[in-house]
């Protein structure tokens, strides 16, 4: 299998801070920020991301992918925020290249609290009904010029080779009934509505929770990919984070809102598919992510 993509430019707190002093010497509301510690807090695939003092944080891409989807952030959030009753990190300053850094890159607001990822699968059941809202808060008719995203939101067939060479791939022990799982939802009739708004990547790490033992929804994070189209592409947070109950709640509130159909849900699980099959593929140097993968393939089968 493959390692995560890797980085095309390395980051650090030194140009973080090069870059603040160029552009960003005072955030509104917060004042000067030359001065505030920055820490590393996370590397995904795409971005790195900086704490900067208490209450910000710095969102830098690591490669060209990464930074077109930041830029996509930087357009559309806002208007995002206004549809959801969750938190979303809507940059407070849109950074330009500079310092040697090829790309844009944001500041945003700090959001504490920790990945669901972090969290037991019966302990995220709380979750199920404030993100089954957030997803139908979410999935109105998009605009012509929303962010375009080929590996998102798309009809399943166009996933049908990648699937199929994953699955060859990764040598799952019950590969044939994956295969059977992903026939079924390819064979659902697709979607033939509007493009609807989608986050594209509501895995449990994208997701903040509180501190509390039965945690509560915080924020959803990480919107690059950001896109519309099939909304069964976001149903599938129903086996990317919950467990069975949870999906239950979930598609209950779903339904309650929108009643997307049985069609939809049957796409939602392969799109559950795709996902946890990149997972496995593509994360040999990233352990978190190669659980996370396993984790998903196991739900989607729960429900076989």
């Amino acid at each position: 299998m493959a390692d995560r993509p890797p980085a095309e430019v390395e980051v650090g707190p030194g140009l973080v801070r090069a870059l603040l002093a160029e552009q960003c010497p005072v955030v509104d509301g917060i004042g000067p920020v030359s001065a505030m510690p920055v820490e590393l807090v996370a590397q995904g695939w795409d971005n790195s991301m900086f704490r900067l003092g208490e209450d910000l944080a710095v969102r830098l891409p690591r490669r060209q992918l990464g930074a077109a989807l930041l830029r996509n952030e930087q357009a559309w959030l806002g208007q995002v925020a206004d549809r959801v009753d969750v938190p979303v990190p809507v940059p407070v300053f849109a950074g330009r290249p500079g310092a040697g850094y090829p790309w844009h890159w944001s500041v945003v607001p700090w959001i504490g609290g920790r990945a669901a990822g972090t969290v037991d699968r019966t302990d995220r059941r709380r979750l199920a009904e404030p993100l089954g809202r957030f997803v139908t808060q979410l999935a109105v008719p998009a605009p012509p010029d929303a962010p375009v995203n080929r590996f998102r939101g798309v009809p399943l067939a166009a996933r049908d080779a990648v699937v199929d060479e994953r699955l060859d791939l990764i040598r799952h022990p019950r590969t044939d009934d994956l295969r059977s799982v992903w026939d079924e939802a390819r064979s659902a009739p697709a979607w033939d509505g509007p493009p609807l708004w989608l986050h594209g990547d509501l895995h449990p790490f994208n997701i903040i929770v509180d501190d509390s033992p039965l945690p509560r929804l915080r924020a959803v994070v990480d919107f690059g990919d950001m896109t519309s189209g099939d909304p069964a592409c976001d149903l599938a947070a129903a086996w990317l984070v919950l467990d069975p109950e949870g999906r239950e709640t979930f598609r209950h509130t779903v339904d309650a809102a929108r009643g997307p159909g049985e069609d939809a849900w049957r796409r939602a699980r392969g799109w559950a598919l795709v996902m946890s099959t990149s997972m496995l593929a593509d994360s040999d140097d990233d352990p978190v992510f190669a659980r996370l993968g396993a984790d998903i393939v196991d739900e989607v089968l729960v429900d076989r």
